[in-house]
């Protein structure tokens, strides 16, 4: 069995990895502008947490539908990749606000329009009668 292998098998070998790694890619960008700002890093640390989290449950439900391949799943796996969108939208609203906008809404809207697609994702998946 590789290393890799091991990785994705063992969900908290690989929640422990992305977890690093998202903290890792945008620590520089993203936390250490704000390392001072008592309360937006609290709000800043909340999303990251998020955006991890998200990419862990959008990674196990795509190896998931990869071995069972149910129309379910594929929602599951939707509804979580759009949460990631959501969350990295909302960590650009909380890092930087009413800096990015989108067209006219700003990256904040943009995102709650994100996470009510993953509610609708997620309920297509739980109904969904296969």
């Amino acid at each position: 069995m590789s290393m890799y292998s091991n990785i994705l098998e063992n969900r908290s070998n690989l929640l422990t990895v992305i977890m690093f790694a998202i903290i890792g890619i945008l620590a520089i960008p993203v936390i250490l502008p704000h390392i001072f700002h008592e309360f937006q890093i609290f709000h800043i640390l909340i999303h990251l947490c998020g955006i991890s989290l998200a990419v862990f449950l959008s990674i196990v439900s795509a190896i998931a539908y990869s071995r069972v391949k149910t129309k379910r799943l594929f929602f599951t796996m939707l509804a979580f990749s759009l949460f990631v969108i959501a969350e990295a939208l909302s960590l650009v609203d909380a890092a930087w606000q009413y800096t990015y906008y989108l067209g006219p809404f700003p990256a904040g809207e943009i995102g709650h329009f994100f996470e009510v697609s993953t509610l609708g994702m997620l309920a297509l998946g739980v109904f969904r009668k296969d």
